[in-house]
């Protein structure tokens, strides 16, 4: 009897890694109803890997009223489980909150991922992990600062608006409001990219343009984030070259710098939890993938660390995904066995989560039956 372990990521904003790795089980089924799946969803640092630790760590979700990059009210989710709590900052301030007519990233910021954080402390955490993706902000974790008590001030001490339109008259920050209940926080900033604050390679040039930045918006983002580096003394300016500060538009430099975090890898953090590595030994193959793939991507991180993993074992990894990029090629050096597009079904207009779930149902149930 055949015997599949589904470690999927996600799709973008369609499919979260536990929904994913449902879809992948309904196709196997279709193809080979006898056949056992083994789920071990695997995230990145984006949206979706709080549900991904919360169902590894039997965690229970907590709704939290929030505001949106924008500044309209939503709720959140944070996943509590003992003294941890795990959350998304997409949950408060992702992209996907934002209808595309609303999007201004000069006019967005962080505050609802500190309104999570805060939440989280009032929980009683004594450890957080902060998934840091796909976000629509690009303020430098200002706005989530000042939901924990920084202050951000112009020349005249006068409070100015955290988002980037705000952060134009920033002339000072007074950190002596910051929530004292952060001191004993032990927090983990959970991010798949290496991305800096500033410069050609910082979080402005590389992310801004998802978010609606033109190239003069990123200029500005850039030479304002630059400027709030340097009022928050040597240690700002030295965390805002570290890999990772320019995740999520900055969080990650907020977090390393005011936070006292730690950056840890998405892939390897999920899989760690997800029982992966029990799972593995003696399975046909294990079946992983996401909406973009390439091997500097998230999908990429995801497909290379799920091979890292049943690579020992020497259990078959076969990557699901979009569109296969011309560099997605280069996963098969990684330990990747097979590639296989999630071409759209006949009858299915490409698009919605089901369209997606539907579509990735239909490639898994092809690639088993051609093999049975």
């Amino acid at each position: 009897m055949s015997r599949y372990v589904l470690a999927p990521g996600s799709f973008a904003e369609s499919l979260t890694p536990v929904e994913a790795a449902g879809a992948m089980a309904a196709g196997v089924h279709d193809a080979d109803p006898g056949a056992e799946t083994t789920c071990c969803p695997v995230g990145d640092d984006g949206a979706g890997l709080a549900q991904t630790l919360a169902s590894a760590l039997g965690a229970e979700p907590v709704a939290v009223p929030v505001h949106d990059a924008v500044g309209k009210p939503v709720t959140g989710v944070i996943h509590h489980a003992g003294g941890t709590v795990v959350l998304d900052a997409a949950s408060a301030c992702g992209l996907e909150l934002v209808e595309p007519a609303r999007r201004d990233v000069l006019g967005s910021d962080s505050y609802g991922a500190g309104e999570l954080i805060s939440a989280a402390l009032d929980a009683g955490a004594r450890r957080l992990v902060i998934g840091l993706g796909e976000t629509a902000t690009n303020d430098g974790g200002a706005g989530m600062l000042a939901a924990l008590g920084v202050r951000f001030l112009d020349a005249r001490e006068e409070p100015v608006a955290t988002t980037p339109a705000g952060l134009a008259r920033l002339a000072s920050v007074d950190v002596s409001g910051l929530d004292p209940r952060l001191a004993d926080l032990e927090v983990e900033a959970v991010c798949d990219v290496d991305a800096p604050l500033l410069g050609a390679h910082g979080t402005s040039a590389t992310t801004g343009p998802r978010k609606g930045a033109t190239p003069q918006h990123v200029t500005l983002l850039d030479t304002l984030l630059t400027r709030l580096a340097a009022l928050c003394g040597t240690r700002g300016v030295s965390i805002s070259a570290a890999p990772g500060a320019g995740a999520a538009g900055g969080l990650g430099w907020a977090i390393l710098t005011f936070l006292n975090g730690r950056m840890r890898s998405g892939v390897d953090l999920v899989i760690e939890a997800s029982g992966l590595h029990a799972a593995l030994p003696g399975a046909t193959a294990v079946l992983t993938g996401g909406d973009v793939i390439g091997v500097h991507g998230p999908a990429g991180s995801t497909a290379s660390g799920v091979a890292a993993a049943a690579g020992e074992p020497r259990v078959p990894v076969v990557v699901f995904t979009g569109p296969v990029p011309a560099d997605a090629g280069a996963l098969l050096d990684h330990g990747v066995a097979e590639l296989v597009a999630v071409a759209p079904p006949e009858d299915a207009t490409p698009g919605g989560d089901e369209d997606t779930g539907r579509q990735l149902r239909a490639a898994v149930a092809d690639w088993v039956r051609a093999r049975r």
